[in-house]
């Protein structure tokens, strides 16, 4: 509904003389445009959720496997990996029924109730039964019901940080002319769904309700869109593919190999379908499960909570993270950089001590009476709050999560602005006690949209009274006959009126927020309120900013390093943006800055051939973060997309990995992502994309380490076969290796700790495949040596001894060697088993050991040996074993793996 064409139809009955609607008029309406509800797409039911946890191909061929083992007879085996599937799907169910609750948190936005004037009375009705015509009330404290143009607004401020992610109130009035405004959410003559009125009141025309609504057109959007895979999990598919691919090829071989060599159909077909079994790493999916859940844990010491699974990997992919500003790049408190008094700028750190400076020297800001009265003036004419906190305080664990915990040693409690200016005085050693002796509170002349200004009248102990004013420079300056000079006060001429305004402009050209301040001396306490605010004394200007975060300058430059792009999407000024991500180098030289509305005049084609090249967009609403995400996506890149605003929620769950704050994110956006940062603090992502690297490089090493273990059990099987020696190794000593040698190592290297230049390389390309840079090279090469060293093993003690049981304890023994030693070459793909330090994992040395330890135990403890069919080896045997397990890693070692 057009909200212009609204406004003026109900102009000339809307104001106090409307008296609504008739309860008829209103049955109809909501029978015609529905109740004033957000729709629910239909929810999957959980049943259906947990049934798909078996439709992924590495589950299937496990389910295969466990078939043929229960054919084969080998309980134990099908035991263990239904156990796996089953811990599998449990995991996966819990995390895909958590995303289902996104829509329902945004449900609760809502208000439950409205206060509307119906047939002249004013009545609370349910929120759903609110219809477009409706004249409701507003007053501080209460939640908009719908869409509404203002027909009537007090001092009207609204909260629309749950839409717009920005945490100041929002000023709203009237629009007498008309105008549209600009597009999104910045229309100042219209109240949105869910937002909250924090001060005035007003009435309102509801104009959309329901779906209709900017909620409403969210949830649309978080509904459309499709929920696509993770790139490990498109990896493990191609895994899963490439394992079930080989079984086929290995079981045709042996059966196809047998039949020639004159053997039955039946029992090749079955010997085949036997090893295709024993190469299927069947620990893979749990080994994966655990590595990531082993991340998630990382990452929650380092402030980022993991909300699905297969995020924590996704992070190490990411090519573009696109951050909102307020509270993630910066800081989210409002802090007074720049005073300008007395013909002086001076200069603020509220970091350090002595935080006043002019021209690099520290001063007494009390000393200088122009600058001492400006602060007095931010202090008095202001309505919000501050506390000193105890340096302890601040840090404790309750304050974490509080907003005013990041304010060093200061609480604000009001309006951040106001807060600053406190902070600034309190700072400069200005003291509320001091200035209550001095001086107390008569009268106040709020802010207004048509002043642009706020005054308060005081008294003081002498019986003399003043007005104290602060607003808008350009309306303050107009307002003022006589300024404040470092010689006393003067007239006010147009030279140094123009240089007031170009000092502002200076300022203003640093994304500062300048405001203007005033005063003058009243000639009695019967004062009028149109006069007070006229031939006032200019005192001086404050310049204030939402500093950035100290640490995001340092993470900005790791991502450089790290390959990755760093964007600012931010609903704030393009000017104050541009700033920003200058000093935290996000802007460098020779890339752009697009606004909401240049995005809105540029076709998909348009966007396409210039989203590589901007690093801020400003102004922007929620339908321009989904575009950008959907374009940068487009582009090949993988998307970390930050939010705290329901605006947020739909571009976040467009996103690749959507991030959501944990401080001031609302429930939507948390439900729709995947990461949660538990301090709101850009260098928090930065940390969990090394952590997601780190898995990623650590989920590589126990494939490759279990795969070429898997070749190697199969190459020995095979050619043994082949050339008609007995079976080298029994089932059951292939089914202990697999189930407990190797899981304790493939566990022990999701411990590995990260390569010192894990972050200076480029971010993986999205169609890289898990097998990428010759990794399976490495797994046939190793796998193959593996295979050859353990029948060659066999067939030398077999030979001397012509004992088959000391010739397949030996195979047994070297296969579990080889495999142990191949494990330490798997922390690196880049360094050979000489270059690579042993005993950074120390998980990893005790599982070795203990592996170890349980072969030797198979080996020599009486009770094993009749379960596994081994027998004592003797000093010679070991001398054979451990020459042809130092074959592998010696001849590894002169094939230097490929740099990347």
């Amino acid at each position: 509904m057009n909200l212009t064409g609204l406004s003026k139809k109900h102009e000339n009955r809307a104001g106090k003389h409307y008296g609504g609607l008739t309860e008829r008029e209103a049955r109809y309406r909501l029978k015609e445009y529905g109740a004033n509800t957000i729709a629910a797409k239909k929810k999957v039911s959980p049943l259906r959720i947990l049934l798909q946890q078996f439709t992924d191909l590495m589950v299937i061929i496990l389910l295969a496997s466990t078939a043929v083992s229960v054919f084969m007879g080998e309980i134990t085996e099908a035991a263990t990996i239904i156990a796996i599937v089953i811990i599998n799907a449990i995991m996966g169910f819990a995390q895909e029924y958590r995303t289902e609750r996104t829509l329902d948190a945004l449900k609760d936005l809502a208000a439950p109730t409205a206060k509307v004037i119906r047939e002249g009375k004013l009545k609370t009705i349910p929120a759903e039964e609110v219809v477009p015509g409706d004249l409701v009330v507003l007053e501080a404290g209460d939640r908009a019901p719908a869409d509404a143009v203002l027909v009537e607004a007090s001092s009207l401020q609204v909260d629309e940080s749950l839409l717009t992610g920005e945490s100041m109130p929002v000023d709203k009035w009237v629009d007498r002319a008309g105008k549209e405004e600009s597009g999104g959410n910045e229309k100042h003559n219209v109240v949105f769904m869910g937002t909250i009125v924090t001060y005035g009141r007003g009435r309102a025309i509801v104009c959309s309700t329901g779906m209709k609504t900017e909620m409403g057109k969210i949830a649309d959007m978080i509904q459309n869109i499709e929920e696509e895979q993770t790139p490990l999990q498109k990896r493990l598919d191609y895994l899963g593919k490439f394992i079930a691919s080989a079984c086929l090829v290995i079981c045709g071989i042996v059966t196809v190999t047998g039949v020639l060599r004159g053997e039955d159909l039946f029992t090749m077909l079955l010997a085949g379908i036997s090893l295709a079994v024993a190469a299927v790493p069947e620990g893979l999916p749990a080994i994966v499960t655990i590595a990531l859940a082993l991340g998630v844990q990382r990452m929650l010491k380092r402030n980022a909570l993991i909300r699905k699974l297969h995020a924590v990997e996704t992070l190490g992919c990411a090519s573009v993270i696109c951050s909102d500003k307020t509270g993630t790049l910066t800081e989210n408190r409002m802090t007074v950089r720049k005073v300008y008094a007395g013909e002086n700028m001076i200069e603020i750190d509220q970091r350090r001590e002595n935080s006043f400076t002019a021209n690099g020297r520290a001063i007494d800001p009390l000393k200088q009476h122009a600058v001492k009265l400006l602060l007095e003036i931010g202090w008095l004419c202001n309505n919000a709050k501050i506390t000193r906190v105890r340096k302890e305080e601040a840090g404790a664990v309750d304050k974490i999560k509080s907003i005013f915990a990041r304010q060093e040693a200061w609480e604000i409690e009001g309006d951040p602005t106001e807060g600053a200016l406190l902070v600034a005085a309190a700072k400069a050693g200005l003291t509320e006690e001091a200035l209550n002796r001095s001086y107390f509170r008569m009268d106040e002349l709020p802010f207004d949209s048509d002043r642009k200004c706020m005054s308060v009248i005081c008294g003081n102990s002498g019986g003399e009274s003043f007005v104290f004013t602060k607003g808008a420079p350009d309306e303050i300056i107009k307002k003022c006959s006589k300024i404040y000079t470092s010689k006393g006060v003067t007239a006010l001429n147009p030279a140094l009126k123009i240089g007031v305004l170009r000092i502002n402009d200076r300022m203003a050209g640093e994304a500062l927020r300048v405001l203007g301040f005033a005063y003058k001396k009243l000639d009695s306490k019967a004062y009028k309120p149109g006069e007070v605010e006229k031939d006032l004394i200019f005192v001086g200007l404050m310049g204030m900013i939402d500093p950035p975060r100290r640490e995001a300058l340092e993470a900005v430059q790791r991502c450089r390093m790290a390959g990755i792009k760093p964007v600012m999407i931010t609903g704030d000024h393009k000017i104050t943006a541009a700033a920003i991500a200058r000093e935290l180098t996000i802007l460098n030289e020779g890339e752009e800055v697009l606004t909401g509305e240049e995005l809105e005049r540029m076709s998909e084609s348009q966007l396409g051939k210039v989203v590589g090249n901007v690093s801020v967009y400003a102004r922007v609403s929620p339908k321009h973060k989904l575009t950008i995400v959907k374009q940068l996506k487009k582009q090949g890149h993988v998307v970390a997309m930050t939010g705290d605003g329901v605006n947020d929620a739909p571009a976040v769950k467009e996103a690749d990995i959507g991030v959501s704050m944990g401080i001031t994110g609302t429930d939507v956006t948390k439900e729709a992502s995947s990461m949660v940062l538990l301090d709101d603090n850009f260098a928090s992502i930065v940390a969990a994309v090394e952590e997601g690297r780190v898995i990623y490089s650590n989920i590589r090493k126990f494939i490759r380490y279990m795969l070429a273990c898997n070749l190697g059990e199969v190459v020995t099987m095979f050619l043994g076969m082949l050339i008609g020696l007995p079976l080298p190794l029994l089932p059951i000593q292939i089914l202990w290796v697999n189930l407990v040698t190797d899981g304790l190592p493939a566990i022990a290297l999701s411990l590995d700790p990260p390569e010192k230049d894990i972050m200076m390389r480029p971010p993986r390309g999205v169609k890289e495949n898990i097998f990428s840079h010759g990794l399976l090279g490495l797994i046939l090469f190793r796998g193959a040596l593996i295979g050859l060293s353990t029948l060659a093993v066999f067939i030398s003690i077999f030979y001397f001894s012509s004992s088959v049981e000391s010739a397949r304890t030996a195979a047994f023994a070297t296969l579990v060697i080889t495999q142990l030693i191949h494990v330490f070459e798997c922390k690196s793909e880049r360094k050979n088993v000489f270059e690579i330090p042993a005993f950074n994992n120390i998980a990893l040395v005790l599982a070795v050991m203990c592996s170890l330890a349980m072969v030797l135990g198979v080996i020599y403890i009486p009770l094993f040996q009749t379960v596994f069919k081994t027998v004592p080896l003797t000093l010679d045997d070991w001398l054979i074993t451990g020459g042809f397990c130092a074959f592998g890693p010696v001849l590894a070692s002169f094939f230097r793996p490929a740099r990347r």
